[in-house]
């Protein structure tokens, strides 16, 4: 099993377990604090969408920060059962994790979420097909991050607010484009 290790929070330092699967990438400990220092270390309150769980360090670390909810969706059965285990593991309790398509999910439910996480499979075209979709699902003032091949830029819908690089990564903070 592969491992990757919580950075601050209730659960600082906790490490999360994980098996090998086609396409998981977990976001780096260095990327992970960027993006939380982004955010601001303490999410008491915020609802947080995982629309690629993998490994579980992005929404276990909102929670770590006090989230109120995170909902993670893992279509792959290995990483979902290790999801399940990982929140067994922490108690958890707050995390909704569903084996679920992001796109189905996305049609299917109408909930507005403060901070959205996407890290889709590379080279797929999925930010083409998800990036219209988010912008009904993010809160007022929320803010989405993504990973991807590439770098992003501003356009009609989406403000970047904030990016990096790391290795073959690209990372932002995306926030809708004020009309």
């Amino acid at each position: 099993m592969n491992q990757v290790r919580l950075n601050a929070g209730i659960w600082r330092s906790r490490v999360l377990k994980f098996p090998d699967a086609e396409g998981l990438r977990p976001t780096s400990d260095r990327v992970r604090q960027t993006l939380f220092n982004w955010l601001g270390q303490d999410l008491t309150g915020k609802t947080c969408l995982d629309l690629f769980a993998g490994t579980g360090a992005l929404g276990f670390e909102a929670l770590s920060r006090n989230a109120r909810q995170a909902t993670m969706l893992e279509l792959a059965k290995a990483p979902l059962q290790a999801l399940l285990q990982n929140q067994r593991l922490l108690g958890a309790t707050q995390a909704d994790i569903r084996q679920m398509d992001a796109l189905q999910f996305l049609a299917q439910n109408k909930q507005r979420f403060d901070v959205i996480f996407c890290d889709p499979p590379y080279h797929k075209q999925w930010l083409d097909k998800l990036l219209p979709q988010l912008a009904s699902h993010l809160a007022d003032d929320g803010l989405l991050y993504v990973e991807a091949e590439y770098a992003l830029k501003s356009d009609s819908d989406w403000q970047v607010i904030k990016s990096g690089k790391a290795g073959q990564v690209f990372y932002h903070l995306l926030q809708l484009a004020q009309a």
